[in-house]
């Protein structure tokens, strides 16, 4: 076994009948040691079960959504494992790295960084879509059904998976995903940083230029909240509903009232998306 393929069990605790445990372990893309949790619902100690991703956003980490969301008890009825990453490498201390929230730590915005001093650290999309899931694979009893979701920087890297990998995800779904980053400033100052100057580099990782260019016919599914402070300037997810709509791309866009970016807003409405993705996730 390989270093990589070694894994450190750093917590466990019971949750729902099932275990909500973290992992340490070697990661070759990222050259640093990462962290990620795993919940396995009840169901997993005698069959193989669906797996469901789950992406975060900004600042957070892979506790965030484990400890807030409230996803536990509907994944152990469901019969559902999730995932949970981390949102950008760590303990590389580059320079800058740790300058502001946006940027470098926990801001890895799901791309393969291309420039200095970022590209040797910084490449989240293919830890995530082949060196973690290959890892989960190997030692976890998940059945090879995956769907991916996750919440505004993270929601914006389960949109650009799902659609760049079309048929490898049963299903997909976000909570305020940043939906096209190229024409907002998280997106540009994080874009400019890992992948250069040129637009032309960035429309791989923007689920609206993604939509435009066809990339996949899979419905997407959102919840966006109208209180939410980052709507108007980050979100814009009035983008994605006009280039989806010109492109005869499904989406489901539910706006909720009074709803704001936070923790409250997800744990809310999990249980809808949980469903949504069991629902596909169980299909023959």
């Amino acid at each position: 076994m390989t270093i990589s393929e070694t894994l450190e069990r750093v917590a466990a605790n019971k949750s729902f009948g099932g275990w909500h445990a973290r992992y340490r372990h070697r990661s070759r893309a990222l050259d640093c040691d990462m962290v990620f949790a795993v919940y396995l619902p009840p169901q997993a100690e005698t069959q193989r079960v669906p797996l469901l991703w789950w992406l975060s956003g900004l600042t957070c980490t892979d506790e965030n959504f484990m400890q807030k969301a409230g996803a536990h008890r509907v994944a152990a009825e469901l019969g559902m494992a999730i995932v949970c990453p981390d949102t950008s490498p760590r303990g590389t201390d580059l320079p800058g790295e740790h300058d502001s929230y946006d940027l470098g730590s926990g801001a890895g915005f799901y791309v393969n960084a291309t420039r200095e001093p970022w590209k040797r650290h910084y490449r989240m999309y293919d830890y995530l879509t082949e060196e973690l899931p290959s890892l989960v694979r190997q030692h976890f009893p998940v059945n090879g059904r995956e769907a991916i979701s996750g919440h505004s920087m993270g929601g914006h890297g389960a949109l650009v998976m799902a659609l760049r990998r079309p048929g490898h995800y049963r299903s997909v779904s976000a909570f305020s995903p940043i939906v096209n980053p190229s024409q907002c400033p998280w997106g540009r100052k994080a874009f400019s940083a890992y992948l250069g100057e040129d637009p032309g580099a960035w429309t791989q990782y923007d689920a609206c230029e993604l939509v435009a260019k066809g990339a996949s016919s899979q419905r997407l599914f959102i919840d966006q909240g109208e209180a939410d402070d980052f709507l108007e300037e980050q979100l814009r997810p009035e983008r994605l509903e006009a280039v989806c709509a010109e492109h005869d791309h499904p989406l489901t866009l539910r706006r909720q009232p009074g709803y704001d970016h936070s923790y409250y807003f997800i744990a809310s409405f999990i249980e809808d998306h949980l469903r949504y993705h069991a629902e596909h996730l169980t299909k023959r």
